[in-house]
């Protein structure tokens, strides 16, 4: 008689340790993070990772170990895990354990976001409701106003309030847990409201981690640090760990070793090099990081498609887009064509200017969007786009954000291909008027230049995009090479004219010095039997194009 393995679930969505573990999930085991914990103790820890690389599982894993509540109960939820044959299971069920996720706390408005936080600490409250019978009228007063979720409740000392009165009862220390802290900042941030948040939490986060002599461990996560200056300038017991430190960094996220076991496990027989190309590419500390969330997703669907970037906060990328200049621009341009940038990275932004030029990098670096290549020197590191499934995002973006009305831009892209030139040109001329502005033109050429560029990125998947290399006589300013030799292949030129009337002439020009300086070569040389050469001249907002077939 045969038997049928029956393979375990996957976890999607899942981020409650003891539902996981209970219901017999699949899990890559990270509890060896609770025995390098043990060296924090006394202190504040902050770890910075981007969304949906499994902070809130991780947290939720501390909480089941260390809370004094159902100890016994709790402690088979590790049997069979790493941590269960170290010394530190001596530590387990020890302590009272406040445990607060932040991750849904986003409001429009100030009004909003309190009452979120409110509800959020009353729920908290009402899981130690045996502790009323233990207090004193006053502290019962207090207790109760928050309960009920009075006006005059001190929310802000809340937690503070709550680990002296688990240490009374328990007479141990109490561990804070503090998942997502940076949430409702970056709503507050989006909406307009950011003063009136920081002030809140500033109160909330500094009274319970600050000199608080019923803390045992406090530990927070949290996507970025920007909002540290606001909130945790003067406590002196914080140890940041963020994405460049080599300390934990094998914690958050699946390792390659993990991803190949997973993947022999549900006996999906593709090539390791195929998933990386589509979810790893991310370097924390020293390690190689997959996208757990994706991951997982890929394993269910067995389907090469973008399941993280629709998790996290994208407006802020989209301000980005907004506001870039011809540099920021052109640095966009270059990572979507699959290079690298030089920036500087701190670690010291702060949200209230996170849109200013220096800070674009650092929060898309540790929002996820960018990952760093290597070091060049002290605080200077080499960034790129981690794998395809950022990259299909940002090429979205850029084009609906930076190029407007997807609809025009789709009809542009479909009259290039089909060589209908002169709708071609129509529609550039639309997207141009409609949303380029007069502040972006110069007498430059690049800056037409890197605006055409940035709108030929969407043909990436089937052509490949080249910008100022040489070819024949000379450097072309875009070749556009199709994958399929089939195909027709594409040079572009671009002149600037000094005034309205000389925008077709000056496009003639543009298509006479690609015939000149034979920039087609390199197509021909490929194989490539069909070449379009267009001649583009601009003139403020306005464009002319001259085309003909090689």
């Amino acid at each position: 008689m045969f038997s049928l393995e029956v393979k375990k679930g996957l976890p999607n969505g899942i981020s409650d340790f003891k539902v996981l573990r209970e219901a017999n999930y699949y899990y890559v085991d990270k509890t060896k993070w609770i025995e390098e914990l043990q060296q924090e103790i006394g202190k504040t820890i902050l770890f910075t990772r981007p969304r949906r690389f499994g902070k809130t599982l991780n947290m939720s894993m501390l909480k089941y170990f260390f809370d004094i509540e159902n100890s016994e109960n709790n402690s088979h939820l590790f049997k069979g895990l790493k941590i269960e044959k170290s010394s530190c299971m001596l530590e387990q069920g020890k302590y009272p354990v406040i445990f607060l996720s932040l991750k849904e706390i986003k409001g429009l408005t100030w009004k909003e976001n309190f009452n979120k936080i409110k509800e959020l600490i009353k729920d908290l409250y009402g899981e130690f409701l045996f502790l009323r019978d233990t207090l004193n009228i006053i502290e019962q007063r207090d207790f109760d106003k928050i309960i009920f979720m009075e006006e005059n409740g001190n929310f802000e000392g809340s937690l503070k309030y709550l680990t002296k009165f688990l240490k009374n009862y328990y007479k141990k220390e109490v561990i804070v847990l503090i998942d997502e802290y940076d949430t409702p900042l970056i709503s507050a941030y989006e909406h307009g409201y950011y003063d009136e948040a920081i002030n809140f939490f500033k109160g909330l986060y500094g009274s319970v981690l600050k000199t608080n002599t019923n803390l045992k461990m406090g530990i927070l996560t949290g996507i970025i640090k920007v909002v540290r200056a606001g909130i945790f300038s003067d406590l002196n017991n914080l140890n940041e760990h963020n994405i460049i430190d080599e300390e934990y960094d094998e914690y958050f996220g699946f390792l390659e070793n993990e991803v190949k076991d997973a993947l022999e496990y549900y006996k999906i027989n593709l090539k390791i090099e195929e998933i990386h190309s589509w979810y790893n590419g991310y370097k924390f500390g020293n390690v190689k990081v997959y996208n757990p969330w994706s991951i997982l997703k890929f394993l269910y669907s067995k389907k090469f498609e973008s399941y993280w970037i629709g998790t996290s906060e994208n407006y802020l990328i989209e301000d980005i887009l907004k506001i870039a200049d011809e540099i920021t621009f052109n640095k966009l341009n270059k990572l979507l064509l699959g290079k690298e940038i030089e920036e500087e990275i701190t670690g010291k932004s702060t949200l209230k200017n996170v849109l200013e030029i220096h800070d674009i990098w650092e929060l898309l670096l540790f929002s996820g969007y960018l990952t760093i290549n290597k070091k060049i020197q002290r605080n200077i590191y080499s960034l790129k786009i981690p794998n395809n499934e950022v990259r299909e995002f940002f090429k979205d973006s850029f084009i609906e954000i930076a190029f407007g009305n997807n609809i025009i831009f789709n009809k542009m892209i479909n009259n290039l291909l089909n060589n209908n030139l002169d709708y071609f040109e129509k529609n550039l001329q639309d997207i141009m008027l409609k949303h380029m502005s007069f502040n972006d033109i110069s007498n430059l050429e690049k800056v037409y230049h890197s605006f055409i560029l940035g709108l030929m990125i969407s043909l990436e998947r089937e052509y490949k995009i080249t910008s100022n290399q040489e070819s024949g006589l000379g450097r072309y300013d875009i070749l556009i090479e199709p994958l399929n030799k089939n195909k027709k292949g594409y040079i572009l030129e671009f002149k600037v004219a000094s005034q309205e009337n000389k925008l077709e002439e000056k496009a003639m020009e543009a298509l006479k010095q690609i015939e000149n300086k034979k920039y087609y070569f390199t197509l021909e040389n490929k194989g490539i039997k069909e070449i379009i050469l267009i001649g583009m001249a601009f003139y403020k907002k306005l464009v002319k194009i001259k085309y003909l077939k090689k």
